[in-house]
């Protein structure tokens, strides 16, 4: 609201003066600037005193000339017009003219109502006794803090002010002892001088001695001898300097506080504990004693292997000091040499550092947890491997337990994977079964299978017998040591004879229960279904006795039963739980693989959220195929699944690389003979992994020492156009076992010219490499031996050369034939036949007693006396065996 004043003349009063009132009230607009870009005009207002003056009216101000000029806004509601006192200096306003006390009596009566007014014009109201008592209350706390503020100021300054005395006592003291000092080296210079001047007075004592030089005419004053005895301040000591004023106080003074206003001298000081650490410092100056720096010891990691400078970085050393320690040792090496654990041991403690050792396969520590607590361990279903030989009906009886059909799947009616099954039977019981393939390239599946299982079971055809990799599996059952169940299957076939397989079990020190043994054995059938239910008995019998156990409620352990690299879904690997609950999105590490689980699935194909103790589940999530037959655990971190995945890569690695160290004799015959060794690369990509690890494994036994089969690359998964790739740049054809290559991968091995051969049977496989392998065989060269002949004579021919004159003493000679020059029973030359003549005639052979004339193919060194000895050579191929 802006008040405007009246300017209306008022009526003349006694005496015929008028009062005039000025314009007290001026107004503006103002913008103001708000948070989030918001303005507002704001109407401001400034009132000024009011003037009253009698007479005629005063010269208004230059703003009141503007304000007349311009014309005047209607005022929203009319302001009051009060009397002020005049703002302006007395001795500059006209005196006003006095009023009767009559008058003066209701104005003063009027002004005691009116409010009090600020100087600058502000109406003030009254205030309440309330907000006058808080008043005074709050100017007493201030006043008290004030007082406060300014004692501890004051005794600040007074500590400090003392703090300064002491420190100025201190140096004098200290100068005085300098003084004094000076004092008595002046004397002693003295001295020694006067002592060396009476030595040459009294040597030459003819000689007068030199008086110092003086002016002419002048003695000697009183003050000058004080002067001359005073001693002398050597340059060393000169007169400790002043302490300093304070400089640029009004700079650092900064905001004015209370304390700063009382108290206008106290300047920026000093800690109380820097004056005395500066004290002290100068004290032990004075004093020559220097602080030798402490030792700091240190707990220095230290691995297998470490370098010079990482050893001394580690303990905060110079490197020049722990070559030195091993300079004393007799051990010269550079900055960067490595030395072993125990030498950098030596030295670290030789420089008063302990040691922590470790190892750079720590990082696998606690990986795989302790065994359980009894208490906490819980039954779980037991782990049969079924294992035997190949056409024995393992997979069968797996699909009569499973009411399934999986043989129907089997390229060739055999077995090539390794599989997990878990059944339920109808009491509620579970089983886990791991089919094993019974060809015999598959021995590394079957011995994995029985290393992870609780029970095997032993599956014999009873028409057929024990065979050799029923053997097999009995071997590797006794060195896992597991308990086995025979399962004598096929009774259904009117040939079957079980007591054979009982005898011929005998040769292998596998007693059954029927022969007083302690090995159960079951007839049964998988084709007809008879005898399931006493072998699904006797699993659960023996699992009762084996009281197999284990603790669900942990970090899960497992291993991996196989692995491959499926297209659409990435690695996979099958995991069989041993211990603990795996669960999705659990960080699992796998060999030299890791990942996080993004989904679980079990046997039949289904999504589960977890998998427990004995339940086999395939693992999405991956970052590539482990190798079948790692080692599944859960980690707490990414961080750790990755230092330990890139330990194990780079032990792996250097394996495969090689020490690189100085090789033995024995070494470089062998690499002399494998360079001499005919090599066949071949890039091996299948479905899983175990079936790799079986294909490159049954190429390495066809191999020999003059031909071997050579595996550059192998890999579960498709072949890719990288693999084509390689084989480009070795020369090596593309094995696909149960796989097919992409359209990239056809197109890129059409247009360079490389063979890509497709198999679903590991015989084939291994029966074609063996004849690639035979075909690079060098052939076997077979020597028949014709006949003799001896030389009587030797003729020049003009046309022909030298032409021996023989007679034939055995077999017989032919023309073309291989022939042997021996001379004193030494071979001298070996080659072919290019002449032989009866007379004059060319003959195709010479029987024995009769004489011709030969001639060799670039060779005339013939001499009589000699024997020729005639032989065919015939080629044999040879094939592996």
């Amino acid at each position: 609201m802006t008040d405007q004043a009246d300017t209306s003349e008022r009526k003349p009063k006694a005496g015929g003066k008028t009062l005039s009132l000025k314009r007290t009230v001026e107004s503006g607009h103002v913008r103001q600037n708000f948070s989030h870009g918001r303005s507002k005009s704001v109407v401001v207002e400034k009132k000024k005193k009011r003037t009253l003056k009698a007479g005629t009216e005063a010269a208004p101000a230059p703003a009141e000339e503007k304000a007349k000029a311009a014309p005047a806004p209607a005022p929203a509601e009319p302001a009051p017009v009060e009397a002020k006192k005049p703002a302006a200096p007395e001795a500059a306003k006209p005196a006003p003219t006095p009023a009767p006390a009559a008058a003066r009596a209701p104005a003063a009566a009027a002004a005691e109502k009116k409010p009090a007014r600020a100087r600058s014009g502000v109406v003030l109201r009254t205030l309440t006794e309330e907000e006058k008592n808080a008043r005074a209350q709050a100017l007493d706390s201030a006043r008290e803090r004030e007082d406060e503020d300014r004692r501890r100021a004051e005794e600040e300054a007074r500590r400090f002010a003392e703090e300064d005395a002491r420190r100025e006592r201190e140096r004098a003291a200290a100068a005085a002892r300098a003084a004094e000092e000076a004092a008595r080296l002046a004397a002693e210079q003295e001295a020694r001088s006067r002592s060396a001047e009476d030595a040459k007075r009294r040597s030459s004592p003819d000689e007068p001695v030199a008086a110092p030089a003086r002016p002419s005419g002048k003695e000697l004053t009183t003050e000058e001898a004080d002067e001359d005895s005073k001693p002398k301040r050597s340059a060393g000591h000169a007169a400790p300097k002043q302490p300093a004023t304070r400089r640029n106080e009004e700079r650092r003074r900064g905001k004015l506080t209370i304390t700063k206003a009382f108290d206008d001298d106290s300047g920026r000081q000093r800690s109380l504990a820097s004056m005395r650490r500066r004290v002290e410092r100068e004290r032990k100056k004075h004093m020559g004693v220097q602080e030798a720096p402490q030792k700091i010891t240190r707990e220095v990691v230290i691995p297998e292997v470490i370098t010079i400078q990482e050893l001394a970085n580690r303990m905060a050393e110079r490197a020049v000091d722990v070559m030195k320690i091993l300079m004393k040792q007799g051990i010269m090496l550079k900055i960067t040499d490595v030395i072993d654990s125990d030498t950098a041991q030596l030295v670290a403690e030789e420089l008063g550092h302990t040691v922590k050792r470790v190892a750079e396969s720590d990082v696998e520590e606690g990986l795989v947890g302790e065994d359980d607590a009894a208490e906490m361990k819980k039954p779980r279903a037991p782990v049969v491997t079924v294992m035997g030989h190949v056409d024995h009906g393992k997979t069968s009886l797996l699909d009569a337990l499973r009411k399934t059909d999986v043989a129907a799947g089997e390229a060739g009616g055999i077995t090539q994977h390794i599989g997990a099954y878990q059944v339920e039977l109808g009491s509620g019981d579970r089983i886990t079964f791991l089919d094993t393939p019974g060809h015999a390239a598959f021995t590394s599946m079957r011995a994995r299978g029985a290393k992870v299982t609780d029970i095997v079971v032993l599956v014999v055809a009873a028409d057929d017998g024990v065979m050799p990799q029923t053997i097999e599996a009995i071997n590797h059952a006794k060195a896992a040591g597991v308990p086995m169940i025979v399962a004598i299957n096929k009774m259904d076939k009117p040939e079957s004879d079980p007591s054979r397989v009982k005898n011929e079990l005998l040769q292998h020190e596998v007693v059954v229960e029927d022969f007083g043994g302690d090995v159960m054995s079951v007839e049964i059938s998988a084709k007809n279904g008879m005898g399931l239910d006493k072998l699904e008995e006797a699993i659960l019998l023996q699992a009762e006795v084996l009281e197999v156990t284990a603790n669900p409620d942990r970090a899960a352990e497992g291993i991996i039963v196989e692995a491959k690299l499926d297209r659409g879904r990435g690695p996979v690997g099958t995991v069989l739980v041993q211990r603990g609950t795996l669960n999705v999105g659990d960080i699992i590490v796998a060999g030299t693989e890791w990942g996080r689980v993004r989904a679980l699935i079990n046997d039949r194909g289904e999504n589960v959220p977890s998998a427990g103790p004995s339940q086999p589940v395939e693992v999405l999530g991956l970052g590539g195929a482990p190798e079948a037959g790692d080692v599944m655990s859960v980690v707490e971190s990414e961080g750790r699944a990755r230092e330990i995945t890139d330990y194990r890569q780079r032990v792996q690695r250097d394996k495969r690389v090689g020490t690189g160290g100085r090789a033995s004799l024995d070494q470089m015959l062998s690499q002399l003979k494998e360079q001499d060794r005919k090599e066949l690369p071949v890039i091996v990509k299948a479905d899983v992994q175990g079936s790799a690890e079986a294909i490159v494994q049954a190429l390495e036994k066809l191999g020999t020492d003059e031909v071997t089969a050579r595996v550059i690359h192998v890999g579960a998964g498709g072949v890719t156009e990288s693999d084509v790739t390689l084989a480009t740049a070795s020369n090596a054809p593309i094995i696909g076992f149960n796989v097919r290559a992409n359209a990239q991968a056809r197109d890129a091995a059409r247009q360079a010219g490389i063979e890509i051969r497709y198999y679903s049977v590991i015989y084939d496989l291994v029966d074609d490499i063996k004849a690639a392998l035979s075909g690079m065989l060098s052939p076997e060269l077979r020597e028949t031996f014709l006949g003799n002949a001896e030389i009587l004579e030797i003729f020049n021919i003009s046309k022909t050369g030298k032409v021996a004159g023989c007679r034939v003493t055995e077999g017989v000679v032919r023309r073309g034939s291989h022939v042997r020059l021996i001379r004193d029973d030494v071979v001298i030359h070996e080659g072919k036949l290019s002449t032989l003549k009866r007379f004059k005639d060319e003959v195709k052979e010479v029987q024995s007693g009769q004489e011709c004339g030969m001639a060799f193919e670039n060779y005339q060194d013939m001499r009589k006396g000699d024997v020729i000895e005639c032989f065919d050579v015939e080629v044999v191929k040879r094939t592996l065996d």
